[in-house]
């Protein structure tokens, strides 16, 4: 028989909520998002109630003794000895129910779960005005677990307030005593919980969770490390989830905050900068063991190697929530072309990239402008190319691992610049870009590349007098948007010519950025209809040089469909092309 890597604990409900009250438990902070509906709390002690199983609570033994210290711990009396992998949920409804506290809802809006019992029914529900009014109901069963409370003097005056309402019978008063210390003996409910022993690796204790709940979501070290913050450094946890909440909108009152147009990242992605920044690691799971002070050649834990570990976290999440430092980053983005979020197609580009600015900022102190210069050609390389959408940790981790030996300012530019240069070839230009263009994916990142390199280029929409750039202002903001993607040769027209396979009507070689009036009008008529009266706006200059910026040969519209498409293809590449080189190498 293998080894037993768990062991299998008896607690009551109330043991439960005493041990979350002293910490032995690290129940994330309770000023968290509570992700539950609150019919599920109510299902939840309508099944206890009941004497139904509400299953299994998974934990996770954190290796520290008593003596350890946390970050800043508040009122917690100690280190949580116990982490919670799965029955979270439950246990923030139990405590909070219990102890009669707060919740943040998914809305970051302060919510009290009141949960209201119907005594003689043996009902519950999710309490609302109406309930609190009627007297047949105890609108707020948190109540009964305070410590202040009389049971007796509570049962006695919930029935002199019912019996002014109607007469009550000798059953019915009997029936409403019993069911409320029913109720009120819920304290004694009892769980079983499997703690899994402190030997036991995350990757591990990840595989465990999946076996036993089928429908749980996968955990990842991420989700681990977020946990240790709970437990050693809870502050940080906060400031980083609150540094999230606040770049989802503007400030209300204007004043200086996270928000932008390009990123509203969640604390999961903004911990992999911090711990890029601060351990120049992109995989997780060496940095976990490192901060739960782990030596990863004795496997010992020390509190000594702990603590070093959390200061080098905190002292990278610090400067990758500056908020100096997150929007003059921003600026990177826009000088690459791309002036929001419509034309980035992978967050974590975005988010490496930070991390490596950071990294030149602090490490290595390279002057802003020659940074931003040196990382808008990075950006629009890794975008373009997609580098990190298959595999991106690994890739991210030989991307830092030759930073390791830089010493200089120069060094480090030299190192990016000599990536660049080895992915974007003159065969990358005239060969593999055309074929990656050869798709008819929505978000792809070639399509993206060349509306950014419109904007590098300054270039006009086609047959407009308006700027690419200008129309693409995350700024301006209206009914219809005000740039729209258009089928230059329509799909009802390909489909009256024999033209029927989707992936080559919805080509990237047959969009183009138009107005939407323009998008309107050109309905599904065929570009030899069209085209004309939309050229009559321009001199033949100003449309020479509108298509050389589309990619498009003169009198495209009268070229065969298929001869059309391949022939723009290797157009935009070139666009594409120009548009990068607008990018200053160096500085």
């Amino acid at each position: 028989m293998a080894e037993v890597l768990f062991k299998k604990v008896d607690y009551s409900v109330k043991k439960l909520v005493e041990d979350i009250s002293m910490g032995e438990i690290g129940l994330p902070d309770i000023q968290r998002p509570f992700v539950w509906e609150m019919t599920r709390v109510r299902d939840l002690f309508d099944s206890m109630y009941r004497g139904f199983p509400i299953g299994y609570l998974l934990f996770w033994e954190n290796g520290y003794s008593d003596t350890h210290r946390t970050i800043g711990a508040g009122q917690k009396q100690k280190v949580a000895r116990l982490l919670i992998v799965d029955g979270q949920q439950r246990l923030t409804s139990l405590y909070a129910v219990m102890k009669a506290v707060s919740v943040i809802n998914k809305d970051f809006k302060q919510q009290r779960m009141k949960i209201a019992f119907h005594p003689l029914d043996e009902k519950f529900e999710v309490s609302n005005t109406a309930i609190e009014k009627d007297a047949e109901w105890i609108p707020d069963i948190s109540t009964l677990w305070q410590p202040d409370i009389d049971v007796f003097t509570f049962v006695d005056e919930f029935l002199k307030r019912l019996s002014t309402k109607r007469t009550l019978s000798t059953e019915e008063v009997k029936k409403i005593r019993s069911n409320v210390n029913k109720l009120i003996k819920l304290e004694d409910y009892p769980l079983t919980a499997l703690e899994i022993s402190s030997s036991v690796d995350e990757d591990n204790v990840s595989d465990i969770f999946v076996r036993i709940n089928s429908k749980g979501t996968p955990l990842n070290q991420a989700n681990f490390i977020l946990t240790l913050m709970s437990v050693f450094w809870d502050e940080g946890r906060k400031e980083l989830e609150e540094f999230c909440r606040r770049s989802k909108t503007p400030s209300p009152d204007g004043s200086p905050s996270p928000f932008n147009h390009y990123l509203r990242p969640n604390p999961d992605q903004l911990l992999r900068v911090s711990v890029a920044l601060g351990f120049r690691r992109a995989r997780l799971e060496h940095v976990y063991s490192l901060l739960r002070g782990k030596d990863l050649e004795t496997q010992q834990f020390s509190d000594e190697q702990r603590e070093k570990q959390f200061a080098l976290l905190q002292e990278a999440q610090a400067y990758t929530l500056d908020l100096q430092n997150w929007h003059e980053f921003f600026k990177v983005l826009k000088r690459a072309g791309y002036p929001s979020d419509q034309l980035i197609s992978s967050r974590i580009a975005v988010l490496y990239s930070y991390a490596l600015w950071l990294i030149g900022k602090r490490d290595f102190k390279v002057d802003l402008h020659r940074l931003r210069e040196v990382m808008a050609r990075w950006f629009f390389m890794v975008t373009l190319t997609g580098r990190y959408t298959s595999s991106p940790e690994t890739q991210f981790e030989q991307d830092m691992a030759l930073l390791r030996g830089a010493n200089s300012v120069d060094h480090f530019i030299r190192i990016l610049n000599e990536q660049i240069s080895a992915v974007l070839t003159k065969d990358y230009w005239e060969v593999t870009l055309p074929n990656e263009l050869e798709t008819a994916a929505a978000r792809n990142t070639g399509q993206f590349a060349h509306y950014a390199a419109l904007c590098l280029l300054e270039a006009r929409v086609l047959y407009s007098k308006m700027k690419v750039s200008e129309l693409l202002d995350p700024t301006t903001k209206a009914k219809k948007s005000a740039l729209e993607r258009h089928h230059l040769f329509p799909r009802k027209y390909l489909l009256r010519i024999g033209v029927r396979e989707k992936r080559l009507i919805n080509q990237v070689a047959n969009y183009a950025l138009v107005e939407w009036s323009d998008n309107i009008k050109i309905s599904d008529r065929a570009p030899k209809e069209y085209v004309p009266e939309l050229e009559k706006r321009f001199t033949s200059d100003e449309l020479q040089q509108m298509y050389q910026w589309h990619g498009l040969p003169p009198n495209w519209y009268e070229l065969d469909y298929r001869d059309f498409v391949n022939e723009r293809k290797r157009r935009i590449a070139l666009v594409i092309k120009s548009g990068f080189e607008k990018l200053v190498v160096d500085v």
